[in-house]
């Protein structure tokens, strides 16, 4: 089969802010016709809240905005979604070979079999990571920046994607006022850009949570969708390829 290069893949990881934990409203239900998603049986359907289904809760996370906005700018193309991210999973269980003992799901071996199987779809236009507040833990927190950077180039070699953009996401303002470690994930996150080729970072500031000091609201969760979307389209209006190499 042939991929159709006129199918953007984006792929969805890290844990639970990317999963999505906002209450799903009837705006959430409602599809655009060019914006799909890989359901739990890796079918390819029409996006809506939720798209991922690592835990029963999962809701509005920042995927489907995210897609939405990127189709609305380019209407020569159709956007696919790879949801993969996994709530509560530490960055350590995103290696070849591991379990997360919650879900009973191995992040990074599904994460390469559903983004390999849409490959023969479409063509990867970027991956997206929020992750990190797992990691927001004395002894773990200052070994995050190196499983990242390490993380990156591992994924990139095992889908052969070496130039697919890497756009990380900082942690909330109200998680990391309440944790200290956090703040070390945070500057982590931040140098990313500066050790990753083709990587950006999107802050969150001013974003709230939904109730719980952990998770972003509705509201928030689409709201980084959005600063995700940006930060892709100005690589576009920069004139950077965002289309990886043969």
């Amino acid at each position: 089969m042939t991929a159709d290069t006129s199918f953007h893949l984006y792929l969805l990881i890290g844990q639970s802010n990317m999963a999505g934990r906002g209450q799903v409203a009837a705006i959430d239900r409602e599809v655009h016709p060019r914006v799909l998603a890989l359901d739990s049986a890796s079918h390819w359907q029409p996006a809506a809240e939720p798209i991922h289904f690592d835990k029963p809760i999962a809701g509005v996370g920042p995927g489907l905005t995210f897609g939405k906005i990127v189709a609305q700018r380019n209407p020569a193309i159709r956007v696919g979604l790879i949801p993969c991210a996994v709530g509560g999973s530490p960055i350590t269980t995103w290696q070849p070979g591991c379990t997360y003992y919650e879900t009973g799901s191995r992040p990074y071996d599904d994460a390469l079999r559903r983004t390999r199987l849409a490959l023969t779809h479409g063509v990867l236009q970027a991956i997206l990571w929020h992750q990190g507040e797992s990691d927001s833990e004395p002894g773990e927190a200052e070994l995050y920046e190196d499983r990242l950077v390490a993380l990156v180039a591992m994924l990139r070699s095992d889908l052969r994607q070496p130039d697919s953009p890497f756009i990380v996401g900082t942690l909330g303002d109200f998680f990391v006022s309440e944790n200290p470690a956090a703040r070390t994930v945070n500057a982590a996150l931040r140098r990313i850009p500066l050790r990753v080729r083709r990587a950006a970072c999107v802050e969150v500031t001013g974003l709230a949570h939904g109730g719980d000091g952990l998770h972003f609201s509705a509201q928030a969760a689409r709201e980084l969708g959005r600063r995700y979307a940006q930060t892709l389209l100005s690589w576009e209006r920069a004139g950077v390829p965002r289309s990886p190499s043969p």
